[in-house]
């Protein structure tokens, strides 16, 4: 028998074997469907991590009190002792560093905020005028402590927080109350949204010896360092290591996380957990091998008859097996094409769920899912295919 004529007899017989085929179709589609939707799912938590911190600013460095070891805590703490403060000092020698570009003391907290005869409560951020572009934010009016009004009494309303006090009219020149103080409203940030799931549309950023003074404290809760290009990011990290030190009485007291450190252990966490999903997954195909083989083991018993004609008129052992073969590839293939498409509608079905998760199936996923389930159909099919082979002409005519 020629291929062709090895193609066209095996596919004629899927087709004459109607719900055989479309179960074993079923059963590897679903495999496949759930490693390309698990793949999505998984590399779509790492892109949206990805997207997440790159959203919150470019070349950032995070100036942390205290020095964290590898178990992830302050050694001082298991003796009584707390990180040394950072402070508006500290702040200031780290802006003085040729690699940085900017910095951006913080400090959060809660307060009231009143006007127009509302009350509620907001998160208060504490900082300077580089927290904007620093976190990359971005003001839909006005402005945030212009050069030379470093302490004067402003105040930046977050876009959800701005439409709720003054819905009919412009914050901006408007006056506010926050706790104890009173505040002029000069400006209003541009709705942003969650971000690391801190919702900025419901801040207040008011300046920091303001927010030190309403919170009681004379520490820092972050600094925020921004270098100037991403190559020096490292000998930043260094250099805010070497002056702290110096200037902490010798003590290593601080810790400086940069964000491609985040960024790469997120990576390599979500990257491992997305491979080893698709191999648990993978256990389907395996399933659904195991059904082929059983399906295909019973075909060669209801088929004697055929195999024994097939032999009588000149099929040889090859031929029978390679007429097996086939037949699973056909199936193999059907049931990894609508696995793939029918994986694809639902990560299709989580992004318009939810728009913010990039729940995109990698292309080695898809390639993979249909090289497995082929892979897996072929090898299944050996033995039955081997037990037909096998099969003498006159017996299984005799059968019939």
């Amino acid at each position: 028998m020629t291929l062709t004529d090895t193609l066209q007899v095996s596919f004629k017989t899927v087709l004459s074997y109607r719900i055989r085929s479309l179960l074993i179709i079923l059963s590897m589609a679903l495999g496949v469907a759930a490693v390309v939707m698990l793949t999505a799912l998984g590399d779509g938590a790492r892109n949206y991590v990805i997207n997440q911190f790159s959203s919150i600013g470019t070349n950032l460095l995070v100036v942390l009190p205290g020095r964290a070891e590898t178990a992830g805590a302050f050694p001082g703490a298991i003796l009584g002792q707390t990180p040394r403060d950072l402070t508006l000092k500290d702040a200031q020698l780290l802006g003085r560093l040729p690699q940085i570009r900017r910095y951006a003391p913080l400090n959060v907290g809660a307060a009231e905020l009143s006007a127009a005869t509302r009350l509620r409560e907001v998160t208060v951020l504490g900082s300077n005028a580089n927290l904007i572009p620093i976190r990359h934010m971005k003001l839909a009016q006005g402005s945030f402590l212009a050069h030379g009004a470093e302490h004067s009494a402003q105040i930046v309303l977050g876009a959800k927080i701005a439409n709720e006090f003054f819905p009919r009219s412009q914050a901006i020149g408007q006056r506010v109350r926050l706790g104890d103080r009173r505040f002029l409203v000069s400006g209003v940030l541009a709705p942003q949204g969650e971000s690391m799931g801190f919702n900025t549309d419901e801040i207040v950023i008011i300046p920091i010896d303001y927010a030190q003074a309403m919170f009681n404290t004379t520490s820092l809760f972050r600094i925020l360092v921004e270098a100037k290009s991403h190559d020096e990011i490292e000998s930043a990290k260094q250099a805010i290591l070497t002056i702290m030190k110096q200037s902490h009485d010798g003590e290593e007291d601080i810790t400086v996380i940069t964000q491609d450190a985040i960024l790469a252990t997120f990576d390599r966490i979500l990257h491992t957990m997305t491979l080893a999903g698709a191999g648990i997954v993978s256990i389907s195909l395996i399933v659904a091998s195991i059904l082929v083989m059983n399906v295909m083991l019973v075909a060669v018993t209801q088929r004697t008859a055929e195999i024994g004609l097939l032999k009588a008129i000149g099929a040889t052992s090859a031929d029978i097996r390679r007429l097996f073969l086939a037949e699973v590839v056909w199936l193999s293939l059907a049931g990894a094409i609508f696995g793939l498409l029918l994986g694809q509608f639902g990560s299709l079905m989580l992004r318009l769920a939810y728009p913010q998760f990039p729940a995109w199936a990698p292309v080695w996923a898809s390639i993979a899912g249909i090289f497995v389930t082929v892979i897996t159909g072929i090898l299944a099919c050996l033995w039955p295919a081997s037990q037909a082979a096998r099969l003498d002409a006159v017996k299984a005519l005799s059968k019939k």
